[in-house]
């Protein structure tokens, strides 16, 4: 039977598209809204935590896939599939992250008969596993960073690393976004990095392999973005800038960058639609790379998906990357499609984090929600006032995306929009965004990759302050409006039940990390999952001696201890869950 590009029957190309999103938040609802658009039937997927999240209500049909825990849902292939098979889907868009990148996913879809949008699994495979990507790159004519051809243990990591030298990178040889990447300066601190790094990469990507790679310091993180279809048309649609970091977490993102010019933008041009042919690529992909002082660039990876800062690729040339992911998806060609880019573009992420805390994620419920509106101005949002952001998944719950003429116009824009955003009931990084718009380094574009991270820490910005409930009076009821799942259709009901007073209240910013508490009580800033244990009962420790590893939020947070003295009590374990507030250790 003859096949749809990426694996589906031709039979399916009759029926009437129908895409399941298998994603959920802002993604979700921006992929939901061009379907809209298009006349296509959306579906939605959500776990327990999502129940009543924005992107199930505002989806065509929505199933249950499981709860809350992301490897029981969002990263079930089958629970996916199942609810594609119930809702009669036939294409299955994935977002980004959880499935977006595993070869495996993509091909389950086509033998489910199902199209995915997204390149075939081949070149997710290929470009997925970082060794195999930098052979592909290098066999292209692309630079590459200098590292290790395969992932590394510990042993040969230790020898790789004199050839490499220091600073370095020990990253997940399978994944991205940041997630298991760390820094390292020296041959001491090797050992550490690479367990992280490889729980870290098992943890989000299901494989504990790294592999290291010289670290640039005084760098710009610059990404292509190409699209390639079925016909053998590859085009590149710009670059994008995404320089400003912590933790190898994006801030801000722009186009175009300020760290090339036009000979080196055709350069990259050229090496992206090549780098694309050579790996036999379809669909939206971004190959990212470093630029050094020198003005050279090199290659990183490629992200075989849509990117969170697709946006403002989209705000200055015009084109809906979605559409056109669904267009190639179905056969379409984009041998006709004409880019020019016009003006500037900057995104700032907006995470449910407090900068003034050290970015401490703060899930919970948004009691008041403002969007900023104006000429030029976009948000893509996943949650708003009265929707609870869970502490299961990322941090992030929308995006500010404003354009201008220039980049100082958008710049300006831009803090204008984040001036009028008002998010109360959870701690965002607006006031982080602010502070780097208004720093004479990004004026400039003088910044590089490590800077943000130092900067900010410099910064004192305030914690922002502890959230309490709305005005409501405590004792009155109040009507609850929920939607009930019928055969995926969702039905609205409107509740009345005295029991239920105020939203809870968010977590209060407790002192436990810096300073004592009545018996040296160590508690949990917030909810999340003990990844490990690194003290005994009974053990003398020292202020500022780490006690676990708390994750939360997708963020792993080092919990230390606050005064010396022995650990008298440590009622907790791997795996287990705390709640904020829980006493985490005593210390006398």
């Amino acid at each position: 039977m003859p096949e749809e590009p990426n694996g589906g029957p031709a039979s399916d190309a009759v029926m009437k598209p129908k895409v399941l999103i298998a994603n959920r938040g802002e993604i979700a609802v921006r992929i939901m809204r061009t379907c809209r658009e298009l006349g296509l039937t959306s579906v939605a997927v959500y776990s327990d935590a999502d129940r009543d999240a924005l992107h199930v209500e505002m989806a065509d049909q929505a199933f249950r896939i499981g709860p809350a825990q992301a490897s029981s849902s969002y990263l079930s292939i089958e629970a996916i599939l199942d609810a594609a098979r119930r809702a009669k889907a036939t294409l299955i868009h994935p977002g980004y992250g959880f499935l977006s990148e595993r070869a495996h996913f993509a091909e389950a879809v086509g033998d489910a008969g199902l199209t995915f949008v997204g390149p075939p699994p081949r070149a997710i495979e290929m470009m997925g596993d970082k060794a195999a990507a930098r052979r592909a790159a290098d066999a292209s004519g692309m630079p590459i960073v200098p590292g290790t051809p395969e992932p590394v243990d510990a042993k040969q990591a230790r020898k790789q690393a004199e050839r490499i030298g220091f600073p370095l990178l020990v990253k997940a040889a399978f994944g991205g976004g940041g997630k298991g990447m760390h820094i390292v300066r020296d041959a001491g601190h090797l050992e550490e990095a690479l367990k992280r790094g490889a729980r870290e990469a098992q943890s989000y990507f299901g494989r504990p392999e790294v592999f290291l790679e010289r670290y640039v310091d005084r760098a710009h993180h610059v990404e292509a973005q190409i699209l390639a279809d079925t016909q053998g048309n590859v085009m590149f649609l710009g670059e994008r800038d995404c320089t400003v970091q912590r933790r190898h977490q994006k801030l801000i993102e722009e186009t175009p960058s300020t760290a090339i010019d036009d000979t080196m933008r055709q350069r990259l041009a050229d090496a992206s639609i090549a780098l694309a042919r050579e790996t036999g690529y379809v669909n939206a992909g971004t190959i990212e790379c470093i630029v050094d002082e020198d003005g050279d660039f090199y290659f990183l990876e490629m992200n075989t998906r849509l990117q969170v800062e697709h946006t403002v690729t989209e705000m200055v040339t015009g084109l809906d990357l979605v559409a056109l992911q669904l267009e190639i998806a179905m056969g379409g060609s984009i041998a006709g499609l004409s880019v020019e880019s016009r003006g500037a573009a900057i995104e700032c992420r907006i995470n449910a984090e407090d900068p003034g805390r050290n970015f401490m994620p703060g899930p919970g419920r948004i009691t008041s929600y403002v969007e900023p509106a104006g000429p030029f101005v976009r948000v893509d949002a996943g949650f708003g006032q009265g929707r609870e952001i869970p502490g299961d998944y990322d941090s992030m719950f929308a995006k500010l995306i404003v354009s201008g003429t220039d980049r100082e116009q958008a710049r300006r824009r831009m803090l204008r929009a984040l001036g009028e955003y008002t998010v109360e009931g959870v701690p965002t990084t607006i006031p982080a965004h602010r502070w780097v718009l208004d720093t004479k380094e990004f004026k400039t574009g003088r910044h590089t990759t490590n800077w943000a991270e130092r900067a900010l820490a410099e910064a004192d910005l305030p914690a922002q302050a502890d959230l309490g409930p709305s005005s409501q009076t405590a004792g009155e009821g109040r009507p609850a409006d929920i939607l009930v799942e019928v055969d995926g259709r969702r039905v609205p009901v409107r509740v009345f039940d005295e029991r239920r007073g105020l939203a809870p209240k968010p977590p209060e910013a407790h002192a436990a990390a810096h300073q004592e508490h009545v018996h040296g009580e160590v508690r949990a800033e917030m909810q999340g999952t003990i990844i490990k244990v690194l003290v005994e009962k009974g053990q003398d420790i020292r202020a500022g001696e780490v006690i676990c590893i708390l994750e939360a939020m997708k963020m792993e947070n080092h919990i230390a201890a606050t005064r010396d003295g022995e650990v008298t009590d440590l009622p907790i374990r791997a795996g287990q869950v705390v709640e904020t507030g829980q006493v985490l250790a005593v210390i006398d």
